[in-house]
Order: structure tokens, then C-alpha cells, then sequence
């Protein structure tokens, strides 16, 4: 296939043969423990990096299809091998990583592709043991049924049929009337699908328990640190900053709603109100979904030279899925086809001013993919830990309000408040979530009630705001965080949202007052790729770790005083 005229479409990665693959990785074991200097381990090290290459690859196009359209039976049982046998390739990489570690020639090997490569294996040293295997295929197995679950709303409302992302994309509706509606939609269908969630979720955190267990730890919090790749940070760090929170951004997200209540005329605000910033409706984006889209594009054509070649290869190569179909998986995401160092963008764009912000967030993580993936030498450096990614993702989300005219036309001012208010007004639902996940894997004994309850008081600690109908029974005893799919799929991750959002506050700062400079600390920001620890990333780009002491007051305080300024 041509390398400049493929397509996503025309990509194949057939299924390898287990055992040949299994003789290949030995091979070069046997190679690494045979090697008389440290350049022929290297050379080893990069071929079988072409190896892992189609095993990932493999499992990323499985995942990828099977989201595209989760009622497809091909691309189901694609992915059903793929994740039975993800286990094995666990196995086989651990095995080959252990050969390296023991190499005579570690040092050499470590000052050539720097201490990362080391710390990465160490985390899958300590996240693997055969024992899992039937556990890891349970996990997978759950949490792809409860995809699976969202994925079959369809609810009839305002004359449309509705996804369960489209039903949350009404809550911005300038009628109040249909937000209520799609809200209460909302509700009902998890509260129709609650009993299997909650069965579904119990599962789930006694497998990862056991898993945590098996790995020699109390529960799967450890486990799941190590996962998320948190080598600089833990849980106490985290504590830190979900406490900053509660002091720094809850009082002034209580005045950003308390102004929000004022400019709606209503005597309070409800969780359906939430999202509707304006009497008349948020900012109107000005066009259909193709012409927004379209307007993306331009914008990242004009940002830099380096967004606009960016933009032009994701379009090439149409690495792309914004469509809204049924049965398609209720989620956005980025990923990266490794061999191709190509990104894979996926979401739903219909339009809405939210949907413009998230593909552009989707924008700036495959952006930096983009770029790391030719700076860096080995794959498992083409992306870094969530928590740095989703600065990215953050960041590019606020670099667009300087465009937002061409969306919003007379509204773009509109539209600037709304996506800082956004952000701002997020961290203490993902912190929440945060601390709700913990709760939950050190109690495993807590019933399905007591687990809402405890919910329902992280509510009243990080959003005080929250209100729901007096008839919601579900929602008012505790419901709404069944439909974070995060909580199910990747555990711990929602933290990293937060954290990210902090840091990328204090980036904006930057490009706002110095956008020269700023973009080229950016760029070199995204070029590190995962080469480096969370902390050393940080500090290249002269950002501040979001749970020091201090750091959320002084990250947040240039957007905090443009949204007071503009609700004053």
C-alpha cells in the first residue's frame, strides 16, 4: 500500500499466529542474553519494537471498529479475540522486557534511550502476573457489556430520536422545557438499567480487587496507580489536590452558578439548568455540522505550520469518525495507529457548541501524537501518561477562542465565557469522581445504597449547586454517576481530566499574554512525547504540578479573573 494514498478504510492487520509470534519474541530474548554489547541489545530493542507494533496495532483497530458499531458481530468477535489474547501479549512483552532489565548492558541501554524505558517496564513488572489473565478477560468482558448497555438508548425527544450522547446534548437547549425532558429521559434510562450496572459495577471492583490482591496489594488502587503510570505522584498528592479543590474552585463555581440562576430569571438552578449559560441559548454556532467542521480544519490550518501538515494528514489519510449513527459507542476519543504513526480521531459532531469543543480538544491530544510519534525513537514514547495528554486536550480547546468568531460569529464572546466557565465548572464533578472511586475500592463490602449514598455526599462536598426534581427518585438517592463510563472502563482516570484542566489554565495564560513564545513551549511540550516522567514534563513546560501546595489558587487565577470580570 502506498504510504501517501492509504486510507484508514484499506487498513489490515491480520490476526498473527500465536505460536510464531511466541518463537519470535524468544528469539529475541535469546538474542538480548547472547548479545556481547550494549548497541546489539539495542538493535533487538528496535526490531522487536517493530514486532509489538502489529500486536498493538492489531488490538487498536479491533477497538476502534467494534466502537464505530458495537452491533456489528464481526467486529465483536474481533474484539473478543483480540482482548482474550491481549493476555498473552501482556505475557510475552513482560518476558522480553525482563530479559532486557537483566542485561549487563542496562546502563547503556538506559543512557541511550534515557530512564523512562526503565520505569515503564518496572510498571508492567508490577501490574502483570499469570494469575490475572482470567481476571483481566472478566474485566474486559464487563466493562464492554456496559458500553454495550449505553449504546441501546434510543429515546424519542423534540421530534428526534436520541443516543444517550444525544440526550446529554439537549441539556444545553435553550428550552427549558426540553432540557427537563431529555434530563428525565436520561434518568429513566439508567435507573431502567440500574440493576445490571449495579451488578455490572460490583463485579468489576471485586475482579479488580482480586487482581490487586494477586499482585500482592490490599486492593486495586495500587494496581491502578501504576496502570495510570503515576511513577511521581500517588494517593496522598491526590488528597492534596481534590482538598484544594473544595477550597479554591467549589466557592467560585457556587458564584459563576449563583450569577448563571440570575441571568436565566430563575429561582434555582437544576442539574438540566446547568449547562445554559444565557436566557437565549448558549453561543449558536453559525453553519451546518459540515461547514463547523470544515471551520475546524481552517483553523488549524491557519494556528501554525505545524497544525496546518497535521491537518492535512488526519484528511489524507481520513483518520476521522464524527459522524452520529446508531448503535455507534457513546464516546469521543484519540488514539494512534502505531505503524503508521497516524492518529485516529473519534466522536459525535452535531454541531452543537460542544461538540465543536471536544473535537477540538480530540484536535490538540492526536496533535501531540502527531508530533511525538516523529521526535520520538521508540512507540512506547509516542503519547505520554493521560494526565499530561489531557493537557493537550485542554490547552487546544482554549487556543480555538481566539477563532471563535468564525463558529459563532456575533456570539463568540458568548462562546469564550461558556468554555471557560466549562472547564472550571467540570474539575469538581471530576474530582468527585475521583474520590467516589476510592471509596468504592477500599469498601468493597458497601452495598449498591450505600454506594449512592456516598456519592450523594460527594455531591454536597464538591457540588453544592446540584439540584434535582423533587419526583427524580433515582438521581435523588444518588444515581447520577452511573453514566460516566469512565468509572466502569478506566479506572482512576477521571483525576487526570483535573489535574490537566489546572495545568492548561495556566497555559492559556501564556498564549494569551506571550502567544509567541507560548506556542513554541507548547511544541516542544508535545515533542517530549512520554520520554519523561509527569513531573520532568511539567517542568519543560514550565507548568506547575497541580497538587503542590498553592499551585490551583495561582494556576487558575487568570481564568477566574476573566469569568468574575465578566459576571461582575
Amino acid at each position: 500500500m502506498n504510504n501517501k494514498t492509504w486510507k484508514f478504510t484499506e487498513l489490515k492487520f491480520p490476526k498473527p499466529d500465536l505460536r510464531v509470534y511466541e518463537d519470535l519474541n524468544e528469539d529475541a530474548i535469546n538474542r538480548i542474553r547472547e548479545a556481547t554489547n550494549g548497541d546489539d541489545v539495542l538493535e533487538v530493542i528496535f526490531e522487536h519494537s517493530e514486532l509489538s507494533r502489529k500486536s498493538s496495532d492489531l488490538l487498536e483497530m479491533t477497538f476502534i471498529r467494534q466502537s464505530m458499531d458495537t452491533t456489528n458481530e464481526k467486529y465483536e468477535e474481533e474484539r473478543r479475540w483480540a482482548y482474550e489474547n491481549l493476555p498473552f501479549f501482556e505475557k510475552t512483552r513482560v518476558a522480553f522486557n525482563e530479559a532486557i532489565y537483566s542485561s549487563p548492558y542496562k546502563e547503556y541501554i538506559e543512557d541511550r534511550l534515557g530512564p523512562m524505558y526503565f520505569k515503564k517496564m518496572d510498571i508492567n513488572k508490577k501490574t502483570f502476573c499469570e494469575e490475572n489473565i482470567p481476571l483481566a478477560q472478566r474485566e474486559s468482558e464487563l466493562a464492554d457489556e456496559y458500553q454495550k448497555l449505553l449504546a441501546t438508548c434510543q429515546v424519542e425527544i423534540d421530534g428526534e430520536t436520541r443516543s444517550f450522547l444525544g440526550l446529554q446534548r439537549l441539556f444545553a437547549h435553550e428550552d427549558r422545557d426540553v432540557r427537563k425532558q431529555s434530563f428525565k429521559a436520561f434518568s429513566d434510562f439508567l435507573c431502567e438499567n440500574q440493576d445490571r450496572m449495579e451488578e455490572i459495577w460490583d463485579q468489576l471492583i471485586k475482579t479488580r480487587n482480586e487482581i490487586g490482591r494477586n499482585l500482592g496489594y490490599d486492593n486495586y488502587l495500587p494496581v491502578a496507580y501504576l496502570k495510570r503510570g503515576r511513577v511521581d505522584y500517588g494517593p496522598e498528592d491526590v488528597a492534596s489536590f481534590r482538598k484544594q479543590v473544595v477550597e479554591e474552585i467549589v466557592p467560585l463555581c457556587n458564584k459563576l452558578y449563583e450569577a448563571q440562576t440570575k441571568r436565566l430569571g430563575l429561582k434555582e438552578i437544576m442539574a438540566y439548568d446547568e449547562l445554559i449559560a444565557f436566557p437565549d441559548g448558549n453561543a449558536k454556532p453559525v453553519g451546518d455540522s459540515e461547514y463547523l467542521l470544515n471551520q475546524i480544519y481552517e483553523m488549524l490550518r491557519e494556528m501554525s505550520p505545524e497544525t496546518e501538515e497535521f491537518i492535512e494528514f488526519m484528511l489524507d489519510h481520513e483518520l476521522m469518525d464524527f459522524e452520529i449513527r446508531p448503535g455507534k459507542a457513546a464516546r469521543e476519543y484519540s488514539t494512534i495507529i502505531t505503524s503508521r504513526k497516524a492518529p485516529f480521531l473519534f466522536a459525535h459532531f452535531g454541531g452543537t457548541a460542544k461538540d465543536i469543543k471536544t473535537v477540538t480538544g480530540e484536535m490538540g491530544h492526536a496533535f501531540a501524537t502527531y508530533r511525538s510519534s516523529r521526535k520520538q525513537p521508540l512507540d512506547n514514547y509516542y503519547t505520554s501518561s493521560a494526565d499530561i495528554m489531557e493537557i493537550h486536550v485542554m490547552s487546544m480547546t482554549q487556543f480555538s477562542n481566539k477563532y471563535a468568531d468564525r463558529f459563532f460569529g456575533e456570539d463568540a464572546r458568548k462562546y469564550e465565557f461558556y468554555n471557560l466557565q466549562d472547564l472550571m465548572t467540570f474539575i469538581p464533578f471530576g474530582t468527585a469522581v475521583d474520590e467516589f472511586q476510592h471509596i468504592c475500592y477500599e469498601n468493597p463490602e458497601l452495598t449498591p445504597k450505600e454506594r449512592n449514598l456516598e456519592w450523594k455526599k460527594l455531591e454536597e462536598k464538591y457540588m453544592p449547586w446540584r439540584r434535582y426534581d423533587d419526583n427524580d427518585e433515582f438521581m435523588l438517592n444518588g444515581g447520577y454517576w452511573y453514566h460516566k463510563h469512565h468509572i466502569f472502563q478506566y479506572p482512576l482516570y477521571y483525576i487526570e481530566y483535573c489535574l490537566a484542566t489546572v495545568n492548561a489554565m495556566e497555559m492559556y495564560q501564556k498564549y494569551v499574554e506571550r502567544p509567541g513564545t507560548a506556542w513554541k513551549e507548547y511544541l516542544e511540550f508535545a515533542d517530549i512525547g512520554g520520554s519523561r516522567g509527569y513531573i520532568d514534563i511539567l517542568r519543560a513546560a514550565k507548568l506547575t504540578p497541580a497538587y503542590e501546595d498553592g499551585a490551583v489558587r495561582n494556576s487558575i487565577s487568570y481564568v477566574k479573573e476573566v469569568l468574575e470580570n465578566y459576571i461582575r
